[in-house]
């Protein structure tokens, strides 16, 4: 695990107190030096999301990592409910970049 995906996973899990909270460094699959943190696929489930649109979800997110994302390429955010994510735990997965 790499110092951006540790402050991600101790940063996410401390302010949203996710049950599950999957972070996936996907920069392998991109055209950047090996053992980049560049890019990353966040599974993120918390009864904070309750009644919460889903762009709204995305802004907390996002502002819960602030100056980190002047570190990351790229994020991919899934964020459920607990009830969304028994009903529907799918999330799709990201292509590799065609530059690769």
């Amino acid at each position: 695990m790499g110092k951006i995906e540790e402050k991600i996973i101790n940063l996410l899990n401390s302010k949203l107190n996710p049950s599950i909270l999957k972070v996936v460094n996907e920069s392998h699959m991109h055209n950047v030096p090996e053992g980049s943190e560049s890019h990353f696929k966040l599974i993120i489930v918390s009864e904070s999301f309750k009644n919460i649109p889903i762009l709204k979800r995305h802004k907390i997110i996002y502002k819960e990592l602030d100056n980190l994302m002047d570190l990351i390429h790229a994020v991919s955010i899934h964020p459920f409910d607990e009830d969304e994510y028994k009903k529907n735990p799918f999330t799709i997965d990201t292509p590799d970049c065609v530059n690769k």
